[in-house]
């Protein structure tokens, strides 16, 4: 074993010069399309294959559901969902397993291969570095309304679609342009994740909350209390490593927002940014490493 528990997935030497990377993730719907479920669903999954830089194989589907509330043909659709985005990915769907469950749930279990020397850790952030993210952020307050009737479905539309973009040529450009760590952005928020690639170093994060991008409307709907409870419980974890001082509530909720297919989180010198540009990968840069203890520092 190469890399255990505490990344984005598991590293395995397989020879000399190849690696297996293993991954599992499961989630419950954010959209009301079982299909566009079921695809969210695998990019989301395959998400943490990309962030260590590796490809991904095979896969095996978990689907958790109520016989009683849903029949084959609400999985077959989020499966036919899941299907399209593993043949985008060249990913081979190997089998799977099901089990009765209240709450309809569904995930893969993802098999890929590393090269040795391309792996991206979730530390290894140098000072000077530049931090840059890839998806906007505010998943969880959109799907939240939604299930709330407080927003349509053409309101999910802008987050849907960046929710069904592979984080693969996100991973080649990080690569590419030599990122020192990378990470990508789900149920711990952007705070969550960012205070994982800090800890327990010598590096802090200091981070623009003006440019860290996000989806339309999130904000408006914080502000009417709008929000999942997860935002609330990654900010009760992470009491005591953020300075946010002269930050709002509803903006520090935004940074907390669990995500489902977030963007990936990758520190790279400031040098190699043209690199990054040139693949036209979608980024903002939100920040900068500085010298410190493994903390999170925000500025407005």
């Amino acid at each position: 074993m190469i890399i255990g528990p505490g990344d984005d997935a598991g590293v395995y030497a397989l020879d000399k010069d190849h690696y297996i990377v293993e991954t599992v993730d499961i989630i419950t719907p954010v959209v009301n399309d079982p299909f566009t479920f079921g695809a969210i669903s695998a990019t989301n999954s395959l998400s943490d294959i990309y962030a260590m830089g590796g490809k991904p194989l095979t896969a095996l589907a978990i689907v958790g559901f109520s016989p009683c509330d849903y029949g084959t043909t609400l999985v077959k659709e989020i499966l036919r969902g899941a299907m399209t985005v593993l043949q985008k990915s060249g990913t081979a769907l190997m089998g799977g397993h099901s089990f009765e469950d209240t709450e309809l749930k569904f995930g893969l279990a993802v098999t890929g291969i590393i090269q040795k020397d391309k792996v991206l850790r979730a530390q290894g952030a140098k000072p000077e570095d530049i931090i840059i993210l890839t998806k906007p952020v505010g998943t969880g307050v959109l799907s939240t309304a939604l299930k709330g009737g407080k927003i349509t479905d053409k309101d999910m539309e802008q987050a849907v679609s960046r929710m069904l973009t592979l984080n693969d040529t996100a991973s080649e450009a990080a690569l590419k342009a030599g990122a020192n760590s990378a990470t990508d952005v789900t149920g711990f928020g952007l705070l969550g994740h960012a205070h994982n690639m800090v800890k327990g170093s010598s590096v802090d994060f200091e981070l623009s909350c003006r440019n860290v991008p996000v989806f339309d409307r999130v904000r408006e709907l914080i502000a009417q209390g709008i929000a999942p409870e997860g935002a609330y419980n990654n900010l009760k974890f992470l009491e005591g490593s953020i300075d946010s001082k002269d930050i709002s509530e509803e903006e520090m909720l935004v940074l907390a927002d669990p995500q489902t297919s977030g963007g990936l989180l990758i520190t790279l010198p400031e040098n190699s940014l043209s690199v990054f540009k040139e693949t036209g990968v979608e980024f903002s840069v939100i920040g900068k490493v500085t010298q410190g203890a493994g903390n999170i520092k925000l500025k407005p």
